[in-house]
């Protein structure tokens, strides 16, 4: 049943906000790092901006998450995507090396985020000593969905960014394999969310929140 009481159509408020501001930094890393790399496409397109407006995807950064929050149904949130020309590309690098690190740097985003909150979490914590009021909370949200979207993105699964990440460690000789991974993956990715083993796959980054967490606690007290 659909729950459309205030303090659930708050939740949902703050849930969003908290992921379009992620995935505008994940995005950005993408864009930025393709820039730096001498591709000029994602500039042209004004996808080299922290500007969330830049990054929304009406369908996977608003719709969805607020389906997700109100209904608890298995679905995924998204930005849009940026587009990249690996031609572009400086030659210093392999154009393969390149698109790694372009993949990367948006879960790298992600987990620098998550520490700068972190940091910015203490420092509150420390001085007004509120650890139960809404900064504090949203604070900690904002460190948990960065960490999970970190995580997330980086399983070794096209058409995640780790698929691309994965592509560019391993030796040539492995694209021969990854191909079919390529072409599948998206399918593979909706059967394991479809079933609930892609929980099993993100206890990783559970585990690292709740160490995180504990870390965070005892540098405030």
């Amino acid at each position: 049943m659909l729950d459309l009481s205030p303090d659930k159509i708050r939740t949902a408020i703050t849930y969003l906000i908290a992921l379009i501001l992620s995935i505008a930094v994940h995005e950005f890393g993408h864009a930025f790092v393709a820039d730096k790399l001498g591709d000029r496409l994602p500039r042209s397109q004004g996808r080299v901006t922290l500007n969330p407006i830049a990054h929304i995807d009406p369908i996977g950064t608003i719709m969805m998450p607020l389906v997700i929050t109100f209904t608890g149904a298995p679905l995924l949130g998204w930005g849009k995507p940026v587009l990249t020309n690996p031609l572009a590309y400086t030659r210093k690098l392999r154009m393969k090396v390149g698109h790694m690190l372009v993949a990367a740097a948006g879960p790298a985003m992600n987990g620098l985020l998550a520490l700068v909150v972190s940091i910015v979490f203490v420092v509150y914590l420390r001085v007004t000593h509120q650890d139960q009021g809404a900064v504090a909370t949203n604070l900690w949200l904002l460190i948990r969905l960065n960490i999970i979207l970190m995580f997330f993105n980086l399983l070794p699964l096209p058409p995640l960014d780790g698929g691309t990440v994965l592509r560019g460690l391993l030796p040539d000789q492995f694209d021969a394999i990854l191909d079919p991974l390529q072409r599948y993956g998206a399918f593979i990715l909706l059967a394991l969310l479809m079933t609930g083993l892609l929980s099993y796959l993100m206890g990783p980054a559970i585990f690292v929140i709740q160490q995180w967490g504990n870390l965070l606690a005892r540098m405030v007290s």
